[in-house]
């Protein structure tokens, strides 16, 4: 008991310690109002200012403002569906920042770094994955585990092996040789297994998400960066083809390399016209910028060893025979360059190391928040998959409030239950029992490191004042725009009688310096064409008329409704000003008219000043809507706290 009254009474110095560091400023309809919050939004509108902002002055704004916050609580807009998942973005964007390890990412883009100012000579054997096949992965890795094995512990010939057992058609006839590969081409997994290995050493079986692999690595060389290229093309790959035909395209690409290397400008030519890879021929040949490893052996090393400027003699590779231009080369980038580039690739959930980050924050909020992970449902469910993979009957066993109650994740004192999770998966179905067991796993992993980063947000919120300011202020500002629209935005352009009634109160508010010509401005091809766009004009109903006319009369005639003075439009001026008569600005609209027309010196009504008398009945909205606000809701303010604000 001492021990509870002892915790009880610590708990209690805290609070009051941290209320004497953040006492509250004002309250708002019952809502408190830490002083905090109120500094820094007042700083930050005092920043934007050209003079300060007097305090006084200020706390009237501010508590404005909060009441039309408190107005759009009450309203209940912050209970639409659509409202919570902006917050709920908002919220996890603004947190996200807190949650990045820094110095986790910047070693991925170190490792990223130091592995791209060298190249390795790589070969491997493959076993692609096939997912819509029950087992099919698991006898891949079983067909990869036992090949290992055959060249662990009998020797066998790598070389042999991979032209007899990889299903990587592109290197296979190559005794599974991919060249010399650089970084950031292939998958993270496959990449680190390469680079971690010594010249004539064989990995383990590697996982990438095409399939598994057995590495093997030769000589190592420095980066030689990238190349910018252009070629030409004649296919020579159909098995079928004859001699004879295998003959005649060697001579049609002697013949163009007889015709570029006389003439280097007829490249461009010759290539939209000749080249059977159309894709790169539409564009005079040219190919993106490629490094070591994309482009086929035979490809890479012509294009390479070439100077810049120079056009290849013709050769050979599986696919026929080409022609190069090499247009540029540039070395491998610096850190500095690489790294923006390097961390949105790191930030793309295709990319393997997206998922490494999202594991380690993960494991950061685990220490910091100790999720516990009921490891009886969980052991049940994978069993359940494991015998039966991912059926309707699960959904069906597990969706019943029994079941569906169960804990499956508790955080602090938050509960989880399995209905949370078996939600999150979408209603996905697997018939395999290996793929399904990693769908669970992989579930539980996603599903506790959301709820972690839920957490972790509300942690954020009352702990980091910057983050806390930052979300309320959007959190607000959105309420605020929303009731605004409703009060006063949508209700002043909508309101079509109270912008007349308006308008009539104060006519004497709007006047004009000098007088407008008023009416509807025919221009027309002839005379014949702008006496029948009257004639329609009577027939119509007023309030569609000019639409229709544009719609019946395009191209013969234009009706626009003006108001202007004089010195605007040489037309008008001539029509209602008596200046000297005007030609039309368009070609051969020889005809003018105006209907309706009419100089004024005043606005005859709202539509004459409609956007003055929008803003102006706006702000008699606004006025009206922040008095009713006073008297609707309670407002208090404490000095002695008010004259601490810095």
């Amino acid at each position: 008991m001492k021990t509870k009254l002892l915790l009880g009474a610590s708990l209690g110095v805290c609070a009051l310690a941290w209320a004497a560091k953040d006492p509250v400023i004002m309250k708002v309809n019952g809502v408190d109002v830490p002083k905090s919050e109120f500094e820094y939004l007042y700083h930050k509108n005092s920043q934007q200012q050209v003079a300060p902002q007097p305090l006084d002055e200020y706390v009237e704004m501010f508590v404005n403002y909060r009441l039309k916050v408190a107005d759009a609580l009450a309203e209940g807009i912050d209970t639409t569906s659509a409202f919570r998942q902006e917050m709920a973005q908002y919220r996890h964007d603004l947190a996200a920042p807190y949650m990045a390890d820094s110095v986790f990412l910047n070693n991925l883009v170190r490792e990223a770094y130091d592995r791209s100012r060298e190249e390795v000579e790589t070969s491997h054997i493959m076993f692609f994955k096939n997912p819509r096949v029950p087992g099919a992965n698991r006898q891949a890795k079983a067909s990869a585990d036992s090949l290992r094995r055959v060249i662990a512990e009998e020797h066998g010939d790598f070389t042999t092996l991979a032209a007899q057992y990889s299903q990587d058609r592109g290197s296979n006839h190559r005794g599974g040789n991919l060249g010399y590969i650089r970084a950031g081409y292939y998958p993270y997994g496959f990449e680190k297994a390469v680079f971690d290995l010594k010249p004539g050493e064989v990995s383990q079986v590697v996982e990438s998400p095409s399939g598994y692999h057995i590495i093997k690595v030769g000589g190592r060389r420095p980066a030689r960066g990238q190349v910018r290229a252009a070629h030409i093309l004649l296919f020579d790959n159909n098995p079928a083809a004859t001699p004879e035909e295998k003959e005649a395209v060697k001579a049609r690409i002697d013949s163009i390399y007889n015709v570029v290397s006389s003439d280097p400008s007829k490249f461009e030519e010759l290539a939209r016209a000749l080249s059977d890879d159309k894709g790169s021929g539409r564009q005079g040949g040219m190919l993106p910028w490629f490094g070591s490893g994309q482009m086929v052996a035979e490809f890479d090393s012509v294009a390479f060893a070439m100077p810049v400027g120079e056009i290849s003699a013709p050769f050979r590779t599986d696919y026929g025979w080409h022609i190069i231009r090499k247009i540029d080369a540039k070395g491998a980038p610096s850190l500095a360059e690489m790294k923006p580039g390097e961390l949105a690739r790191i930030g793309n959930p295709q990319d393997e190391r997206y998922e490494l980050v999202r594991k380690h924050r993960n494991e950061q909020l685990s220490r910091k928040h100790k999720p516990h992970l009921n490891s009886v449902l969980t052991g049940e469910l994978l069993a359940y998959a494991g015998a039966n993979g991912i059926d309707s009957l699960f959904y069906e066993k597990y969706s019943v409030p029994a079941e569906a109650s169960r804990e499956l994740l508790r955080i602090g004192k938050k509960s989880y239950p399995l209905s949370e999770f078996t939600a999150s998966l979408n209603g996905v179905r697997n018939s395999d029992p290996d793929q399904a067991v990693a769908v669970f796993e992989r579930g539980f992993d996603i599903f506790t490191g959301k709820r972690l980063t839920e957490v972790e947000e509300e942690w954020l919120e009352e702990n980091e004042p910057d983050y806390r300011n930052l979300l309320h202020e959007y959190t607000n500002g959105s309420l605020l725009y929303e009731a605004s629209v409703k009060n006063v935005w949508n209700k002043a352009s909508n309101d079509t009688e109270g912008l007349e009634d308006y308008f009539a109160a104060h006519r004497a508010d709007y006047t004009w310096s000098e007088p407008r010509a008023k009416g509807i401005l025919v221009q027309a091809k002839n005379d014949s064409i702008a006496a029948d766009v009257v004639r329609r004009y009577m027939e119509l109903p007023k309030i569609d008329a000019i639409p229709t006319l544009k719609k019946e009369y395009k191209g013969e005639a234009t009706i626009d409704r003006v108001l202007m003075p004089k010195g605007q439009n040489p037309v008008v001026d001539w029509l209602m000003f008596g200046a000297p008569q005007a030609s039309s600005s368009n070609a051969g609209f020889d005809s003018a008219l105006m209907i309706e027309g009419k100089v004024i010196d005043a606005p005859e009504e709202v539509a004459d000043v409609r956007g003055q008398v929008t803003g102006d009945y706006q702000e008699y909205l606004e006025e009206a809507w922040v008095k009713s606000l006073r008297e609707k809701y309670p407002v208090e303010i404490y000095r002695k706290v008010l004259k601490k604000v810095k």
